[in-house]
């Protein structure tokens, strides 16, 4: 590590770039601002709830401190600027957090676990589960980045790593701060290779989706039981349904809690519509259609099962269409190749199943088409409109501020009944795009994506 003189002098050069940022007309942040105040819950009533306005009021560590500047987080987001204060409090506290997708509650929960961590102490400190190994992977490269220039020690623990056995014991039993899926974390521990006796936090992102599967809610639970018992207990996501909110609560007892209300979680900046098709077949030749007359940076397709995803990826390949697609089918390297390419844009149409819906960013994704309609079961075992996922699902492409379309496909009662459903629960309207005459349609969504562009 450089010396604190050092450090500091790199510090202020980067405050100095960040303040000219700020007597610019730049969106310098990258954030999806909530123009809501952010409702906090505190444990104690009768305290202040503070707010910050710069990073520089939380003390953090200096390198900690520069390597938040070097992402670009000029200052705290409101998110941030609340939860943080509370997140680094001394003693730790536990926290139930909600906002929408692209608010910062990621880099809000990494820079409490790398505040946590004593750098001195070579064992794990830090853990935080995932629900798919696409958003663990997507964590780590956060937390590196954030702690660049720290000596922090990581580790992910995901399903078949490409280090070997002996390497990843010893990396895992080193590691420092460690992110991963909640089966695997749950082996590792078990098997005394992610010692735990040392673990300061344990986070626990797009909780409300944890949670609420029984078997990635299971494994989670099971590695809270786990853990030391004055680990503080951090639980994030965009959204939580009621029955889910109450349990949140019995797992992470006694915490703060910030929420926003459900008509200001959905994403304003992204403009819905809905094209009414005579059947699945007539779904496909729309599909095909839609992508022979947009020009479109990158886009996401998403439907429910993994044989759609296959079949779809098949026709629109035969149709000259350049896709790939992504679910849980595929090998675990084949997930990560995917995904890797969609990143760096070697293909610009990814058809996936749920896998990706939540917590995914690619900055370049601008379109999202819902080709069938989000679902889940409710208590009493039936199909019901699943409007967390829909609005996670069309999260993807109104991250971090930016504008963006998202566009779904009914094509019989039963998805119209379940997008109007999901059109009165967040009350906002879906616009119609009529489909008989497509020369008015490509003008149309054109002029909308020239906006986005503009905006």
């Amino acid at each position: 590590m450089k010396s604190e003189t050092e450090t500091a002098n790199e510090i202020e050069e980067l405050s100095e770039k960040i303040s000219d940022l700020k007597t610019q007309d730049v969106k310098h942040n990258n954030l999806q601002e909530t123009q809501a105040d952010v409702k906090i819950i505190r444990i104690h009533d009768d305290e202040p709830v503070l707010s910050v306005t710069t990073f520089e009021e939380l003390n953090l560590h200096p390198d900690v401190q520069k390597g938040v500047y070097e992402m670009g987080f000029t200052r705290p987001s409101k998110i941030q600027a609340k939860a943080l204060p509370l997140l680094l409090k001394s003693p730790p506290q536990n926290m139930i957090g909600q906002s929408q997708s692209g608010t910062g509650k990621t880099a809000a929960f990494v820079l409490t676990m790398l505040s946590r961590i004593d750098l001195n102490l070579k064992a794990p400190q830090a853990l935080c589960l995932a629900p798919s190994r696409e958003l663990a992977r997507q964590i780590m490269v956060e937390a590196r980045k954030m702690g660049k220039y720290t000596p922090v020690t990581t580790a992910e623990a995901i399903r078949d790593s490409s280090s070997n056995n002996r390497d990843r014991n010893t990396t895992f039993k080193e590691a420092q701060l460690i992110v991963g899926t909640p089966g695997t974390v749950l082996d590792l521990i078990k098997r005394h290779i992610i010692e735990k006796k040392n673990i300061k936090i344990f986070v626990l992102d797009e909780a409300d989706n944890m949670l609420n599967q029984q078997g990635l809610g299971d494994q989670s639970i099971k590695v809270k039981n786990l853990m030391p018992r004055d680990c503080q207990i951090v639980l994030f996501s965009a959204t939580y349904e009621d029955s889910v909110r109450e349990f949140a609560g019995r797992f992470a007892p006694h915490a703060n809690e910030f929420r926003l209300k459900i008509e200001e979680m959905s994403v304003k900046n992204i403009k819905q519509f809905y094209m009414d098709c005579t059947d699945e077949e007539h779904k496909l030749k729309v599909l095909s259609e839609l992508y022979s007359i947009l020009t479109i940076h990158q886009s996401i397709i998403f439907v429910e099962r993994r044989d759609s995803a296959d079949r779809i990826a098949k026709r629109m390949t035969d149709l000259g269409h350049k896709v790939i697609d992504l679910h849980g089918g595929l090998s675990t390297t084949e997930r990560d190749e995917v995904m890797d390419g969609f990143r760096k844009g070697s293909a610009k149409v990814l058809i996936s199943t749920n896998v990706i819906a939540r917590g995914i960013d690619v900055m370049q994704v601008n379109l999202v088409i819902n080709f069938d309609i989000p679902v889940k079961r409710n208590e009493d075992n039936k199909i019901v409109a699943d409007p967390d996922t829909y609005l996670h699902r069309i999260g993807r492409t109104g991250r971090f501020g930016r504008k963006g379309i998202a566009i779904n496909l009914v094509c019989d009662n039963y998805s119209w009944k379940n997008l109007r459903s999901i059109q009165e629960y967040f009350e906002r309207d879906i616009t119609q795009i009529k489909l008989d005459d497509w020369d008015h349609v490509e003008t149309f969504l054109k002029n909308e994506i020239k906006a986005l562009d503009a905006a």
